[in-house]
């Protein structure tokens, strides 16, 4: 099936040119509202699907407006008739057509154009009007305002807030998209008239803002967000989208000693932090143990052997490790450990503990895993 797609340099329109071809739609009619009149009329004559998203949201006037999408909706319309084709048309309309400026007019008079053609033809319609939509792609000073504070933030610039207050309602442009295909598997969400996407969401700008400032923090305290919370996840996903193309990669200290080294990666808002830890060939580390702290333990390079002593017992446990077979250790409480290399490289070790490390006692209270003993007289 020919799928045509107006508006498709668009915002929206890339993201659902992607998410048609990851389904395996690869024949897209795509144009704009400038494109020739030849080519829509062969176009309407083709498809079996349109996708309308072309559209204005920035004409100062009103004339501008309903010539970017009411006059050029018309001239869509009128094609898909003249070749007597009926395959079902999507309208990309707005929250805005419910308030009475110049944009949401606009779009209000292309609503009314849809149903007027679905009644005198028969043709299926399917009229979305979208809340904010951001995501990867969208223009900053133009069509987002999340746009506009990711991309300022990731370049350290200000940010400027007329009313903290202010309530956004939110889809994310993936999840645009994906409802937007969905319509081609006879799949729709409707509320009275209108499709709505199925996952949407609402915040203040001051609450979004504040997020998307705490996201350039992250790189100084290694301290990620919760993202189990979804706006929060599909945000930053957004601003990292953002970043400018030489700054995707950022330095972390690394505490070195003879022994090897030990890297802090990530701390998690959730709880615990996740550390990369070297031991050279030959060398041990560790020789402590935890009050509450729970580890577990990952090589993803080298080989050696992790050593368990109960502090109240003498017997000593080995758990070799190697990046060749991937295996996860825990370190229970009240455990003394230590990490030996035995092999000729450096054992890397991935490792989360549940608890942070800081300060004085960060490692643990010390205690040897394998007690030395007095030899026996005679």
């Amino acid at each position: 099936m020919k799928i045509l797609i107006t508006g498709a340099e668009g915002f929206i329109g890339k993201n659902l040119i992607i998410a048609l071809r990851s389904r395996g739609y690869v024949d897209l009619l795509t144009l704009d509202a400038d494109a020739p009149a030849e080519l829509l009329d062969r176009y309407c004559g083709e498809c079996g699907f349109v996708y309308h998203l072309s559209g204005s949201n920035r004409a100062k006037q009103q004339d501008e407006l309903m010539q970017a999408d009411f006059s050029f909706t018309d001239t869509l319309l009128r094609q898909l008739n003249k070749h007597k084709n009926r395959c079902p048309v999507m309208f990309a309309s707005s929250t805005h057509a419910a308030l009475p400026n110049l944009y949401g007019r606009s779009k209000k008079a292309g609503e009314e154009l849809l149903e007027l053609y679905a009644n005198e033809t028969g043709a299926t319609v399917y009229v979305y009007r979208f809340p904010h939509v951001f995501g990867k792609w969208a223009k900053p000073n133009y069509n987002s305002v999340i746009a506009t504070f990711c991309y300022n933030v990731a370049h350290d610039l200000p940010i400027v807030i007329h009313d903290e207050n202010a309530k956004m309602h939110l889809a994310y442009v993936d999840d645009v998209a994906e409802s937007l295909c969905d319509l081609l598997d006879g799949k729709t969400n409707k509320e009275g008239a209108y499709c709505v996407v199925p996952q949407l969401y609402t915040a203040t700008l001051g609450d979004i803002a504040k997020r998307i400032r705490s996201f350039r923090n992250i790189r100084e305290s290694n301290l990620l967000p919760d993202m189990t919370e979804p706006l929060t996840r599909k945000l930053y996903a957004t601003y990292l989208s953002f970043l400018p193309v030489m700054e995707f990669a950022y330095p972390l200290e690394m505490l070195e000693d003879a022994d090897g080294s030990e890297t802090e990666f990530l701390r998690l808002s959730t709880g615990g932090q996740i550390t990369v830890s070297v031991c050279k060939p030959g060398m041990t580390r560790g020789n402590h143990w935890h009050h509450t702290r729970a580890e577990k333990i990952l090589a993803v390079s080298g080989s050696g052997v992790i050593k368990f002593r109960r502090i109240d017992m003498d017997e000593v446990i080995e758990y070799p490790v190697s990046a060749k077979k991937h295996v996860a250790v825990d370190i229970p409480i009240g455990y003394a450990h230590c990490i030996e290399n035995t092999g000729k490289s450096d054992l890397v070790l991935l490792s989360w503990s549940s608890e942070c490390c800081d300060g004085e006692g960060a490692e643990g209270d010390p205690s040897e895993v394998v007690i030395p003993y007095p030899e026996a007289n005679g």
